[in-house]
This record gives C-alpha cells, sequence and structure tokens, in this order.
C-alpha cells in the first residue's frame, strides 16, 4: 500500500467547514485524493480556514455526481458506518481495514468512503463497497465528528502505507468492471424470475455480499459475465419461474 494510492471520499457533505477540517486530517498523514460527491459549497471562506496549510488538498479535491462514478477507477472500497443491520454485516474495525488493505498489492486503489454528517451513508451507497468498517466508540455517545473519523482511518492506513509489500500480484477488478457485472447479473436474473421485480436490491445486495468476501479479479468478472450472458441466451425459452 502506498499514500499515493489511498482516496478518501466524502458523500454528501453539509459543512464547508468539516471539508476543510479533512483536508488538513488528510495533509497530516501525507494523503492527498479527495474526491467530493454532492459537496455544500466548496469554495467558502469556512472551507479555507479550516484547511490551514491543505489549501493544496482542496484545492486539488475532484467532484463528482454520484459515488459510483467516484468509485470507478478503485479495486478497493471501505464504506464507513456506524450502524449494524441486514445489510451491514462483516464490520471491520479501521486497524483490521489496514492490515487487510497491507496483504493487497500496492498497485490496488484505495478508496475510504465517508457519508453525510447527519445520517451518513444509505444502504445503496454501502452496497456500492467492497467493504465495511466502524469506528469502535463508547456505547453512551459514539457519534465522531467527520474530521475526526477521517484521521483515525488515514493514521491506521498511513502506519502501514510504505511498509512491507504484499507478495499477492492478483490484481482484483475495479468498481467500474464490478459495477458492470452487478447491473448485467441483475437483468438475467430478472429475466429469468430469480429476482423480485418489485424489490431486486433486496437478494442484490445478498450477492454483493457474497462477491465483495471473494474479492473477484478481471478474469473472474469476465467468466460470471460470460455465464450470464449464456444463461440470456438460454432462457430464449424461459416460460416464466417453477412454482
Amino acid at each position: 500500500m502506498k499514500k499515493s494510492s489511498i482516496t478518501i471520499v466524502l458523500v454528501g457533505t453539509q459543512s464547508p467547514g468539516n471539508i476543510g477540517m479533512v483536508c488538513r486530517a488528510m495533509k497530516n498523514m501525507g494523503l492527498s485524493d479527495l474526491r467530493l460527491v454532492n459537496p455544500c459549497q466548496v469554495d467558502h471562506p469556512e472551507a479555507h480556514k479550516f484547511a490551514v496549510s491543505a489549501r493544496d488538498v482542496l484545492d486539488g479535491a475532484r467532484r463528482f455526481t454520484s459515488l459510483e462514478d467516484a468509485l470507478k477507477d478503485c479495486e478497493i472500497s471501505v464504506a464507513t458506518t456506524r450502524r449494524h443491520g441486514k445489510y451491514r454485516q462483516e464490520i471491520w474495525t479501521p486497524e483490521e481495514v489496514a492490515e487487510k488493505i497491507k496483504a493487497q498489492p500496492a498497485s490496488h486503489r484505495v478508496a475510504l468512503v465517508f457519508g453525510r454528517e447527519d445520517s451518513g451513508l444509505t444502504t445503496e451507497e454501502v452496497a456500492l463497497c467492497r467493504w465495511q468498517s466502524t469506528i469502535p466508540t463508547a456505547d453512551e455517545y459514539g457519534s465522531l465528528n467527520l474530521a475526526q473519523a477521517v484521521l483515525i482511518f488515514c493514521y491506521e492506513l498511513s502506519r502501514e502505507a510504505n511498509t512491507k509489500a504484499a507478495t499477492e500480484t492478483r490484481q482484483l477488478a475495479d468498481s467500474a468492471a464490478m459495477e458492470a457485472m452487478y447491473r448485467q447479473m441483475e437483468k438475467t436474473l430478472l429475466r429469468i424470475g430469480f429476482l423480485n421485480p418489485e424489490n431486486p436490491a433486496h437478494i442484490m445486495r445478498t450477492l454483493r455480499r457474497i462477491y465483495s468476501r471473494a474479492e473477484l479479479d478481471e478474469r473472474e468478472v469476465a467468466v460470471l459475465r460470460g455465464m450470464m450472458s449464456q444463461i440470456d441466451w438460454g432462457a430464449s425459452e424461459f416460460k416464466g419461474r417453477k412454482g
């Protein structure tokens, strides 16, 4: 893992000051790639004020209209979340995430994704990420300021960066390839009646978790997409869902 391959993604940030403080936290840990998805006003005095000497990180931040676009070139994406639930399982600590990332090839781009100050990431946004992580806090008060959360994750990753390189050379499929596979898979599974057309996301989220654990490479994604294509061809005489 190299610091230059670590990306911080902020989704729907509501306070310019928080964006500035995140820039400062990133620069404290030697990180510079900031991506903003549908943010509040970025060119704002509060953002400049709290960025302090990290104005270069703020000025270099790239803006996106969707999280999917922001993650396209990332092989590893980590959704940060405080909530547990049906679609939020296998949640790692920042330290565990750093250990898992260290085991990956240094060429992989890693994105840490942070949600809105008041509501975090939506279930759909969490589903776009390969892994999930949370910062263990006191039960009495678990809420952290956005910049505090970013700093903790950046610290854990920067500790592991530029240390022992992974011997594994297997290249994971990036987010763009995974999302293309999921779109094809959903279309095919709807066609053969496996998914409920009124709520296909219910089962698709489970499939996303399965394939996220599998950590597919590009060839494996191609094999699965080829299988979906063959199913499409074979389903030309489909008479409807069994039972």
